[in-house]
């Protein structure tokens, strides 16, 4: 009995050196809450902004969508540096943690002025305010996407480690969805039916979320250690370029990039097409608002934990076919719905088919970032650099890509079918575009995101091969 113990104890300790490692809870909800923080901040931007730009601050749809789609093409030069940066410097307070405090503060700065009305209808406000913002939720997003790949090889691990992210980040959707419409309506007493068109109320509103958020980064700070990174030596070689290299070079990163640029577009589009959806197409209250919004994020807190088990039983592609699936049902119940004059009057049917959508959308999405780690892997075991910094700016590109059309889309459409945000209500055309927004768009979009997940090949045990292979050849040196 003895013996065994120490055989196993023994094999434990081999695998921890080989950087198998296994986290503890807190460990766990402590790098989860980093996703929490970063939702309280980035989500209620992707909801709120743009309504909050056309109905309190005073700007054209159209102008608005320009802006959007502006900032996402910062980003697109502005991401690269900061992989880059983060690959190549070892900051004292950590590799890649260091950044959720150094980029947590400003990007909670910039959070607060964006829903500030100091200077109402001023483009140039909205663009540097904005422009700020995205810039530093890089700077925190990619160091923190990076951080996962750097606590350990362990692919059950990982997937419990995503899991868990997953489900903190939707407390925060949930707190931001169903949270930000009560919340107004505690500072904007004359709020009835819609969302506040209260500066203040605003203000006040992201004042408190933006803060929350930053106790929170602080938090994800203080819990985690990074043990699987790359040494000095290697972080010399580190360059742009290597950002383009590895998409040209590692098939699944591209299979995976393309997937965030379909799967957030579609989710922005919904997501900023949602309060327009329920003020305009169903005239509903904000307490139908936030409910709506709610069960945008309430499926996670009964799927996620599931994501393991579900793993197990049908493999990776299955349990993105099967949700994928689900989502693409949804939308045509919420599409049925709101085109049957007596149907869309029953608000308990909206909530059973945003319900069938966001149960699909959030597991099939969030197991998406899982998968990073797998790639970060295989770039490594293919030419040797293992650069999650530059891979994490990678698909922060293509992740902002997706956003940028969840900006961009629901504005041309508002411009096209003519909405009027002084309006109390919409033509039937206007409804019609606010519905496609919600529903059909975002549903294509899925389609083509299944045929591109079907391409991807790493299974588990293809990974679990890739990685020991990695530690015996730093064991061997």
């Amino acid at each position: 009995m003895d013996s065994q113990i120490a055989m196993n104890l023994n094999s434990t300790t081999t695998a921890e050196t080989k950087g198998f490692y296994k986290l503890g809870w807190m460990q766990r909800i402590g790098f989860g809450s980093g996703d929490l923080a970063q939702n309280l901040i980035y989500q209620t931007i992707s909801m709120y902004l743009l309504f909050f730009y056309t109905n309190v601050y005073g700007l054209d749809p159209a102008v608005a969508a320009i802006m959007f789609l502006i900032v996402r093409i910062v980003d697109v030069i502005w991401d690269p540096l900061v992989g880059t940066f983060v690959d190549k410097r070892n900051p004292r307070l950590g590799k890649y943690r260091a950044y959720l405090v150094l980029g947590g503060i400003p990007l909670t700065a910039f959070a607060i002025l964006c829903f500030w009305n100091g200077f109402s209808g001023s483009l140039l406000y909205a663009y540097v305010t904005y422009v700020g913002l995205s810039m530093c939720y890089t700077l925190v997003n990619v160091p923190y996407g990076a951080l996962n790949a750097s606590l350990t090889r362990d692919t059950n691990e990982i997937t419990i480690l995503t899991s868990v992210r997953m489900f903190m980040a939707n407390v925060g959707g949930l707190a931001v969805g169903m949270g930000i419409p009560i919340v107004l309506k505690l500072f904007d007493r004359t709020e009835t039916s819609d969302l506040s068109s209260s500066d203040s109320a605003w203000f006040i509103t992201m004042s408190i979320y933006g803060l929350v958020g930053l106790a929170l980064l602080i938090f994800c700070f203080t819990q985690c250690r990074e043990r699987v990174v790359m040494d000095k030596k290697e972080t010399e070689n580190v360059k742009v370029s290597d950002l383009w290299l590895e998409f040209v070079r590692n098939r699944p990163l591209r299979i995976l990039a393309f997937f965030f640029i379909t799967a957030f577009a579609m989710m922005a589009i919904g997501n900023s097409a949602g309060a327009y959806y329920i003020n305009y197409n169903l005239h509903g209250s904000a307490e139908e608002l936030s409910i709506f919004m709610g069960l945008g994020s309430i499926p996670a807190f009964i799927f996620m934990p599931m994501i393991p088990a579900i793993k197990r039983k049908v493999g990776k592609k299955g349990m993105f076919f099967i949700f994928l699936i689900t989502a693409i049902v949804g939308m045509a119940m919420l599409y049925l719905i709101s085109m049957v004059d007596t149907l869309k009057t029953q608000m308990w049917l909206v909530y059973v088919a945003q319900f069938i959508k966001s149960t699909g959308v959030i597991v099939a999405t969030g197991y998406m970032w899982a998968l990073v780690p797998e790639v970060i892997s295989f770039g490594e075991y293919t030419h040797g650099k293992r650069i999650s910094g530059i891979v994490n700016a990678l698909t922060g590109i293509f992740y902002k890509a997706g956003m940028a059309l969840g900006g961009v889309v629901p504005g041309l459409v508002l411009a096209f079918v003519d909405f009027d945000a002084a309006a109390s209500s919409q033509t039937p055309f206007a409804e019609q575009g606010i519905l496609w927004l919600v529903s059909v768009i975002p549903a294509i979009l899925l389609v083509v995101a299944m045929i591109i997940i079907s391409k991807y090949d790493l299974d588990d045990a293809r990974i679990d091969a890739i990685n020991e292979e990695i530690e015996n050849r730093h064991k061997s040196k």
